[in-house]
């Protein structure tokens, strides 16, 4: 994208009909690093791709807890996904404090889309960089919705934004019919199979994606980097024998042979995921 005369302020148009600042703002969620999201009938699931600026650095929050049955997952900038998620805190809290009963999903979603369309509509604003996954769940049932930049949201059965993810999104295209009536534990080992998509062949691991549940009786929490690392390994032991299953006819001709073959792979396959 190059700067051009009608990109000065948010409120001018160019002949086209674009607003090319709320276009960068966009532009700068697709740069973030991914996050995903998964929805059944009863559990949704959040995860993400954590990045550090350097070797020295660590990385920064990308999953926030907004309520016991809501939660956010983000890609973009960072500090405007810390303001929208506070001012989200808020909301919640400020309903319940009147109402004695928990913020509805949707009408969060509502609320969070007019305050970023507010900034497309603001010569002294700027748009939020930053795209945001809302995960919750309440008496409807589970919900995703994706918040942009534009003030635009939408719901999904299952999503991914940030840099490379429409590789994730081709992934979760294959298989989100099965999501609605997913468990939890297939929920989770879909959206790590996701975030290895995004990967581009780097090993996946736990310290490199953050993974956050919600689900009924089960209020939003992110899963520390053990149980993470555990089902990494879990979900890698059971595609092991997909390898061998895929050539039967060739393992029982060479018998005996055959047999060492496999046995060997078992021991290398789980370096490759």
């Amino acid at each position: 994208m190059f700067r051009n005369q009608y990109d000065t302020d948010v409120t001018t148009w160019s002949p086209a009909g674009r607003l090319f600042q709320v276009e960068y703002a966009m532009e700068a969620v697709k740069q973030g690093s991914a996050a995903i999201g998964l929805r059944s009938k009863t559990h949704v699931v959040l995860a993400c791709v954590n990045k550090a600026n350097s070797e020295l650095s660590s990385h920064q929050k990308k999953i926030f807890k907004v309520d016991d049955h809501i939660g956010v997952a983000i890609a973009g900038l960072t500090a405007d996904g810390r303001v929208l998620s506070r001012y989200m805190r808020s909301e919640c809290i400020n309903y319940s404090f009147t109402y004695e009963s928990a913020l509805p999903v949707g009408r969060l979603v509502v609320q969070l889309a007019d305050k970023a369309q507010v900034c497309t509509q603001r010569s002294w604003k700027r748009p939020y960089g930053v795209g945001l996954l809302v995960g919750g769940l309440d008496e409807s049932g589970a919900h995703l919705y994706y918040n942009c930049p534009s003030g635009n949201y939408f719901e999904y059965q299952a999503f991914a934004i940030g840099s490379r993810s429409q590789a994730a999104k081709t992934y979760l295209e294959r298989r989100f019919e099965n999501f609605a009536d997913s468990s939890r534990e297939d929920l989770i080992k879909d959206a790590l199979i996701a975030v290895r998509e995004t990967l581009q062949g780097e090993t996946l691991k736990s310290s490199i994606c953050t993974v956050a549940v919600l689900g009924v009786g089960e209020a939003f929490h992110i899963l520390d980097q053990e149980t993470v690392q555990q089902l990494i390994d879990a979900f890698e032991i059971v595609a092991e024998p997909e390898g061998p299953a895929a050539e039967p006819d060739a393992a029982a001709e060479q018998g005996e042979g055959a047999d060492q073959g496999p046995a060997a792979d078992q021991g290398v396959a789980p370096m490759d995921i």
